[in-house]
């Protein structure tokens, strides 16, 4: 290992600890450890999977654009497993998703971490959202731009962020050349805020209006926050008038987003606008029986059909109910059943009923 290493490494951890405070620092980038380099890529090692896929979902990209400051002879950093055989072998489909990653956080270190659960093959398609699932599919694999903006809205854990996730993951992954900028309108707010703040608009600019495809999602949050529309409105026009791909997302439709301006609505509404519609039963059971197998746990067909039947609120809420109850029985050692999930999921039954 070279002698200037472990001092970059702790020029880097002094960093991290300042930027992101002390207490996210003690749980997830303290047990972080230097492993070495090879080929140009810096080994980092913790000690628990859950552990690496938090640090790099969270952290990965900033740890890179560290790295690459202090060295440059860096080109990528791998989170590895203490002790694993996971330490020497990356599986192909990992390795051309971390690839475009790391691609793009040299590109634009804008874009927000993207979730590898949040895949087209991950997403379950029904009645509710079909038209939005073609639509998003369609826009990852186009060649040129077929409408702009795709605009997805519905309500809370029906899927708009999953299907975001998964054009940029397709995107990627299918031509990694390609500039995808992905966060959340509250995220472009700050960063327009920190760019007034330290006079640094220009750059601010030329980052999002050179991207070739932008996706804000949860774009009613600028409402009624006038300078960060002005600068979105500006944003969007100057990428479609590139021809570049815009996506947004949005609890209502354009026209019913309220503190948004006139002409803001109007080009939101411009290209194609997808709603995604309450789920269905037979949804809900799909996607039980999909996650179920995920968790390679065995759900009685009673307890998957109670569970579509009682939880209808969203999916984020009925995945998080499955969870629960696979956790309890796997804690305590016994069988999934009605009775024990009546019981473990009272508070969640209550709150349906």
């Amino acid at each position: 290992m070279s002698e200037s290493l472990p001092a970059q490494w702790a020029r880097i951890r002094s960093r991290l600890r300042a930027e992101y405070g002390e207490a996210a620092y003690r749980s997830w980038l303290k047990p972080l450890t230097l492993s070495g380099t090879s080929d140009e890529v810096v080994q980092l090692t913790v000690p628990t999977r859950f552990m690496r896929d938090w640090v790099e979902a969270q952290y990965g990209e900033r740890l890179l654009s560290l790295w690459t400051s202090e060295n440059t002879l860096i080109k990528n950093v791998d989170i590895l497993l203490e002790g694993s055989a996971a330490a020497q072998l990356v599986e192909s489909q990992a390795a051309t998703m971390k690839t475009a990653a790391i691609t793009e956080a040299r590109q634009a270190d804008i874009s927000a971490p993207l979730d590898p659960r949040f895949t087209f093959d991950n997403f379950i398609v029904g009645k509710p959202n079909e038209l939005a699932f073609a639509a998003a599919r369609r826009v990852a694999e186009a060649a040129t731009v077929p409408f702009n903006p795709l605009f997805l809205y519905g309500g809370v854990g029906l899927g708009k962020t999953h299907l975001l996730h998964a054009i940029a993951w397709h995107i990627r992954k299918r031509t990694p050349e390609r500039r995808v900028v992905y966060l959340s309108a509250e995220k472009f707010m700050y960063q327009f805020i920190r760019a007034l703040r330290y006079k640094d608009t220009v750059a601010f600019k030329d980052q999002f209006r050179s991207v070739d495809v932008l996706m804000i999602d949860d774009v009613q949050f600028i409402a009624g926050k006038d300078n960060t529309q002005e600068e979105f409105f500006h944003t969007f026009n100057a990428l479609v008038d590139q021809n570049h791909q815009v996506i947004i997302s949005a609890d209502k439709s354009p026209n019913d987003l309220e503190g948004m301006e006139d002409r803001m609505k109007s080009r939101l509404g411009w290209g194609l606008v997808a709603d995604i519609h309450p789920t269905t039963y037979e949804l809900r059971l799909g996607i039980l029986q999909v996650k179920a197998e995920q968790l390679e746990a065995e759900i009685p067909p009673k307890v998957m059909e109670f569970l579509a039947h009682k939880i209808t609120s969203n999916v984020r809420e009925l995945e998080g109910a499955l969870n629960r109850i696979v956790a309890y029985a796997n804690l305590v050692g016994r069988s999934v059943s009605l009775e024990g999930t009546q019981e473990v999921l009272h508070d969640i039954l209550r709150a349906n009923d």
